[in-house]
């Protein structure tokens, strides 16, 4: 796998959404955990919310599990 993390959350658009890719494939809009974790399940890629939060599976780009924007991270 090259070293490239099969699922990319990408940062926050301005109405709270984050683009979800897996294996370079577009899966949506999440705009919280439940999305991410249902585009996961339809991937085969079958976690919880607490396991999508830390899975090394995952690359968080433009802040963390927490943060869906559109207000500043603190």
């Amino acid at each position: 796998m090259s070293g490239h993390m099969p699922v990319i959350v990408h940062p926050p658009l301005g109405d709270g959404n984050r683009r979800v890719t897996v294996h370079g494939e577009d899966f949506g809009l999440a705009s919280g955990l439940p999305d991410l974790v249902e585009f996961l399940s339809r991937a085969g890629l079958d976690m919880e919310d607490t396991e999508a939060v830390v899975s090394p599976l995952i690359d968080w780009r433009g802040g963390g599990p927490d943060y869906w924007g559109p207000e500043p991270r603190l």
